[in-house]
């Protein structure tokens, strides 16, 4: 036997107007809380993105000069925010140098423009990276703007700062003996 209770007039089958405002007014206040921590969060993607980005160029660079037995280099270029990947000219080639290595896929690329980029030298990096000899890159020609890899797998000990306009960190640390990069976390600034 089933109960059923009869069906009045005041019977609800919908939401009231009151009720309908009253939840987008809490979602709108949930959203204002929340969007400037989002904010903050794409910027450290970006931040976070742009550092690996580098990183597997610089090893992509390393390869091709070990597997090469060749001198490469990575060409950064802050101001139109790209990098390039150049090898050392080979004999019979016209020019001297470096000549970009466009037969290397991924080689060149563009880098967000919201980033800032900082280059350091060897004598600028801590101690712990600092090698005393043949990869400061002096041998190499290399400008303030280019890290070379070198047939032997080292490369010049530097750093790079990146920073987003929030004013977080990242260095990128190459290890001069063993060419790897270490990414580390850097104060807010």
């Amino acid at each position: 036997m089933h109960l059923r209770l009869p069906r009045t007039r005041s019977a609800k089958f919908g939401f009231t107007l009151i009720e309908l405002m009253v939840v987008i007014v809490l979602i709108a206040i949930m959203t204002a809380m929340i969007l400037p921590e989002m904010k903050g969060t794409f910027e450290a993607a970006l931040l976070r993105s742009t550092a690996r980005k580098l990183t597997d160029v610089f090893s992509l660079a390393n390869s091709q000069a070990i597997s090469l037995n060749q001198l490469h280099r990575v060409r950064l270029d802050r101001k139109q925010g790209r990098y390039f990947i150049e090898r050392g000219a080979r004999n019979g080639e016209r020019g001297r140098g470096f000549t970009p290595a466009l037969e290397i896929p991924g080689g060149e690329g563009v880098l967000d423009t919201r980033l800032t980029m900082e280059l350091r030298k060897a004598a600028e990096v801590p101690n712990d990276l600092a090698l005393s000899g043949s990869a400061s890159g002096q041998e190499a020609g290399s400008s303030d703007d280019t890290i070379c890899f070198y047939a032997d797998g080292t490369a010049d000990a530097q750093e790079i700062r990146l920073r987003d306009r929030e004013g977080f960190q990242l260095a990128l640390r190459i290890n001069p003996i063993t060419a790897r990069v270490r990414i580390t976390e850097l104060e807010r600034e």
